[in-house]
């Protein structure tokens, strides 16, 4: 039997009519900027629900020991890091001027609320209570439920595992809603991997693709954001700019950086 729909059509499939009303400005007028506003940090919800949707298929690749399947994915993820930077680029076209003729209609909607990117940053390997307490229940709950499985560096080292490496015991049966810390161990097998298994090595390459990309597009939020506000406090009750430069430098996968003087 056929699934060919003749009445499907590009703007039914896409929910095109739907889309284009959910762009909805406050402000009087509207101001012009604030229609670019919200279509930049809506195409970033859709971004962050996309790289939702890569790290699970990445975690499933990588624990089935599928290693090329895997590479595409977490290729994939860098590119889209790259898109989230350059998205930059458009929002910092907006002046502190043409922003803060709509800032005020924001009242405490804020970034900081995005419950995507705190379960993207749980999938991660984040693990503390200050990630969602914000948040509302729901997403709370669901962040939970990230948190209570592997993150993508405990899928990476059941992949190594699954290769042959000696990855102890107690790291692939840890509690995962700790977050994992920098291991000597690990660093050993990370520094054999990388002299005597390429595929495997090639892996941890994109995961530092991917750790480089996040602290790249932090950095240029934070930027971004001290451009455009100063150091005013953040529409949702953050420090702003004191908030995310506390962020920066921080890596997803530090055991991959420690080992770069020992080759």
């Amino acid at each position: 039997m056929s699934d060919f729909d003749p009445a499907l059509t590009y703007s039914s499939y896409l929910a095109i009519d739907e889309l284009l009303q959910l762009q909805r400005p406050l402000s009087d007028g509207p101001e012009h900027d604030e229609l670019l506003f919200i279509v930049i940090h809506q195409t970033y919800e859709l971004w962050f629900k996309q790289l939702q949707h890569e790290f699970f298929g990445a975690q499933k690749t990588l624990e089935a020991g599928d290693t090329y399947a895997s590479l595409a994915m977490l290729g994939r993820i860098r590119t889209i890091l790259k898109t989230c930077v350059s998205q930059v680029d458009i929002l910092e076209t907006m002046t502190p001027l043409q922003f803060n003729s709509f800032r005020g209609r924001l009242s405490s909607s804020s970034g900081f609320q995005s419950a995507q990117f705190r379960e993207v940053e749980a999938i991660l390997g984040r693990r503390d209570a200050k990630m969602s307490g914000h948040l509302p229940p729901d997403a709370q709950a669901e962040i939970a439920l990230i948190t209570n499985e592997r993150s993508l560096w405990d899928s990476t080292l059941a992949y190594l595992s699954k290769r042959g490496h000696s990855v102890p015991e107690r790291f692939l049966k840890r509690d995962f809603n700790v977050a994992y810390e920098a291991n000597e161990d690990i660093q050993d097998i990370l520094v054999f991997v990388h002299k005597n298994d390429p595929e495997s090595a090639m892996i941890c390459e994109r995961l530092l693709d991917i750790d480089e990309g996040l602290q790249e597009w932090r950095y240029r939020h934070v930027k971004m954001v001290e451009r455009t506000i100063g150091h005013k406090s953040g529409t949702g009750g953050s420090s702003g700019v004191g908030y995310l430069a506390s962020t920066l430098f921080n890596p997803v996968f530090p055991d991959l950086w420690a080992i770069r003087d020992r080759f």
